[in-house]
């Protein structure tokens, strides 16, 4: 009865709020404290209580009665802070303000006019002076904004409240302003050895605090995504800076709490529909924190991370950088993390996590399956991106396949659903930035033994294997609007191929399969980008044959086997009419690249990927720049360091570069390939005049430069060899013609092998901003309840349902 009465005159109190005509005085504290007296009010029930149309309607007609209440909540949880919250209703007048902050900001952020209102000096209508008069100056002249996250920052380490107390006897009171929060670190890890004992309370307080910082990180949502990218986050600036005394201990116990994290405890089946367990809401916030902090310099991409993560440099990296405004103290402590043991921890932490939904058991649905993978990978990206050390550990040992495989899952899984185009993005992402280094190429080649539940034909063979057939898998069975990533997917084939030493027959016929689709007359005509996609499946065969022969016999036989492509690919008709003809066809029978897969068994237990069911809500995402925008192109020496190629300096190069990059001819050096950047300007204009319809000159331009040679060399030695044991020995069994290939060599007899060229991932402001709407999207359809963001104004990206 009790709790229905409370939640009665919280309820007055909003309709008086909304009611009113004349201001409320701020020294009414009679009135104010009816907002976060109540002891048994819920963030849903707050949520409930202040409907979205009352907070709009005070701030239209009551705009100083809003101030008022922002104002009046902030000063409690600023007293709060500062006394340690002794008494259990001092903690939860500090909860009540906390929900009601984390209802009103979004609609604070909503409104333009409103935006700098928490960055203003004297809040609520110049009633500051009036309040404060017994305050510190300091705290006077500081925004409201600043006293809002240094409070909130106070009490994530306020003794009995989010922290273990260690204080010696009851009686003994420890002092908040005082204290050494570096010795209040949330979780054993990096950093920091003891493990505290777990506290539910501590973390559900930890949790709503925390969701109270990530609704004042969230004014990025409402800003459009050109104004948003050419300016740093206020909140994270500051929040991040010196000013906050707590960055460290705080940065360390979100990372901690994160990689410490394990869903599964000790097995038991069905133990999380017996047991609630609030460290994976603590978790989930604490992930998201980390992804909305770490956020780089505006308009600089990598580049101020990056110098930071040079040892030798780091002191004059950290005197270059002060000038140019306050530095990111999470950035700058994430690229500082270098002992082994601390890298060890966050790679173990993370696999664990994105492997979780891999687990099967033989009791259904008996085991906790996480959902904040998309977070988790963010995550991943952001501390290969930030600290070098970090992702040169993860390349130095099999542990990389810990994180291919659980995303190779993910990536399959979604190819169908349009809700998860974000996350097919982030995981090809990864892979590329992985597949620029040549270690990652070489693990690969351990064999792959896993039993993962994927929808993939059943294959025996090695991780590489693994991930060509998960790409094949995208190319002929994902949704239409991963075409973008096809280019991607290739180029990440591509860095990988000098390096495996033998694919599967399965693989083999993948990669054939796809060269037959991409080649097909209509496909090549019908865009301006598709024979780039036809010259990195080459360039793969290419790399394989010059570099790997020797193990390759499945790859070779599948050449010869199907050589008739080769043939067609170096006869392709370039005549008007042909063209037209193949356009035809196109339209008569669209979607051929796919209709030739072959349907073979799917691994035991796996359930084929589904698309999203009607209704379901996603984000939009910024346009990723192309494959040229985002990758540099290396060579690899002879002793395997990667040289990088300098970019011509031709302005008609520059200008061809974003359309025509990704046609490298791998049979020649990086003068060849300058050849195809340097593409006729007119024809160029041309084309596009023309919407995209193919023309002889064009189909002319780049099919002379088709990379065939090696290949051509190698069915002109090998075929009649082939052909003539099956006669001589009347074969019809292809282990046969393995084993014969398998023994024979090509040495002297093909073209002087060319310079290996890895495409590397190179960070811009496209992929930046691709990055900064993507996170947000994922944290507003994660945060449901309750829901934090929902039908207010946002900016960033559109929400859309199926």
């Amino acid at each position: 009865m009790g709790n229905t009465d409370s939640k009665l005159l919280f309820r007055k109190a909003v309709i008086q709020l909304t009611t009113k005509t004349q201001p409320v005085e701020a020294t009414d504290d009679a009135f104010w404290d009816q907002f976060w007296a109540d002891t048994s009010t819920t963030v849903q029930d707050v949520f409930a209580l202040v409907p979205a149309a009352e907070i709009r309607a005070v701030r239209e007609e009551s705009p100083s009665n809003l101030a008022t209440l922002c104002y009046k909540a902030v000063e409690r949880l600023v007293q709060g802070a500062d006394s340690g919250c002794p008494s259990e209703k001092e903690r939860h007048i500090v909860l009540n303000c906390t929900r009601l902050l984390t209802r009103i900001l979004p609609y604070i952020f909503e409104d333009a006019d409103w935006r700098g209102f928490f960055w203003s000096t004297v809040p609520g209508a110049g009633r500051a002076g009036r309040l404060d008069d017994d305050g510190e100056d300091d705290d006077e002249a500081r925004p409201l904004a600043e006293s809002l996250l240094m409070a909130i920052a106070n009490l994530l380490f306020c003794p009995d409240f989010t922290a273990q107390s260690h204080k010696k006897s009851a009686d003994t009171v420890e002092d908040v302003r005082s204290i050494d929060s570096c010795e209040y670190i949330w979780e054993a890890g990096v950093g920091f050895a003891q493990s505290p004992p777990l506290n539910y309370v501590h973390d559900l307080n930890r949790t709503e605090l925390l969701k109270l910082l990530l609704t004042c990180f969230s004014e990025a949502m409402y800003l459009s995504p050109s104004s948003e990218s050419k300016t740093l986050n206020p909140w994270v600036t500051f929040f991040c800076s010196v000013e906050n005394r707590h960055a460290l201990p705080l940065f360390t116990s979100l990372l901690n709490v994160v990689c410490a994290y394990d869903p599964v405890g000790y097995g038991i089946p069905y133990n999380h529909l017996l047991f609630s367990d609030y460290r994976e809401q603590l978790v989930e916030q604490a992930v998201q924190i980390l992804t909305v902090t770490l956020e780089h310099e505006a308009g600089s991409a990598t580049g101020t991370a990056l110098l930071a993560l040079d040892a030798t440099a780091a002191p004059t990296a950290e005197e270059e950088q002060e000038p140019s405004g306050p530095d990111n103290l999470f950035v700058n402590y994430l690229s500082r993390i270098h002992r082994e043991e601390d890298l060890g921890f966050i790679l173990k932490g993370l696999a664990r996590l994105l492997s979780n939904p891999l687990v099967q058991t033989y009791l259904p649905r008996s085991a906790k399956k996480i959902q904040f993978h998309q977070e988790l990978l963010i995550l991943f990206w952001k501390f290969c991106d930030f600290n070098k050390k970090f992702l040169f550990f993860v390349l130095k040992s099999s542990d990389v396949l810990d994180m291919l495989v659980p995303i190779l899952f993910y990536l399959n899984d979604a190819r169908a659903d349009q809700s998860r185009v974000g996350l097919m993005h982030i995981g090809v992402f990864i892979l590329l930035l992985l597949s620029g280094e040549r270690n990652f190429g070489v693990r690969l080649n351990k064999p792959y033994t896993l039993p993962v539940p994927m929808d993939i034909p059943v294959f025996s063979g090695n991780h590489a294997d693994l991930v060509i057939v998960v790409f094949h898998k995208i190319v002929t069975s994902g949704h239409q609007r991963l075409q973008p990533l096809f280019d991607c997917l290739l180029t990440i084939i591509v860095n990988i191929s000098p390096y495996l030493k033998s694919l599967s027959m399965v693989a083999a016929n993948k990669l054939l399969h796809l060269l037959e689709a991409f080649s097909t007359p209509w496909f090549l005509f019908s865009s301006t980008q598709n024979h780039h996609l036809v010259f990195f499946l080459l360039e793969v065969f290419n790399n394989i044959i010059q570099y790997q022969f020797d193990g390759n016999c499945n790859l070779v036989y599948a050449i010869i086997r199907k050589r008739n492509v080769f043939h067609h690919l170096a006869n392709l008709p370039s005549d008007e009419e042909s063209i037209q003809k193949a356009l035809q066809k196109k339209k008569r029978s669209s979607r051929v690249s796919r209709a030739n897969s072959v349907v073979s068994e799917s691994m035991e237990g796996s359930t084929p990927a589904v698309p999203a069911e009607p209704g379901t809500l996603k984000t939009s995402l910024e346009a990723t720049p192309g494959i040229d925008k985002i990758t540099e192109k290396s060579h690899v020496t002879e002793n395997g360091t990667m040289v990088a190629l300098p970019l011509s300096d031709s302005p008609q190069a520059a200008a061809d570069n974003g359309a025509t990059a990704g046609a490298s001819d791998t049979e020649s050096n990086s003068e060849r390939d300058h050849e195809i950047l340097t593409e006729s300007e007119s024809t160029r204009s041309r084309l596009s005049s023309e919407t995209g319809v193919a023309n002889p000159d064009w189909v002319l331009s780049w099919k002379a430069k088709l990379p065939l040679q090696t290949i051509m060399r190698l069915l002109q030695v090998l075929v009649p060899q082939v052909e003539k044991i099956c006669i001589d020995k009347g074969l019809t069994d292809e282990s046969e013609i393995l084993k014969f290939l398998q023994h024979g060599t090509l040495v002297g007899l093909l073209p002087i092998p060319h310079p290996i060229l890895i495409r590397k991932y190179q960070a811009n402001a496209g992929t930046a901003m691709w990055f900064r709407t993507y996170t947000w999207g994922v944290i507003y359809l994660r945060n449901l309840d309750p829901p934090i963001w929902y039908d207010t104004d946002i900016r960033l990206f559109d929400i859309q349902r199926i």
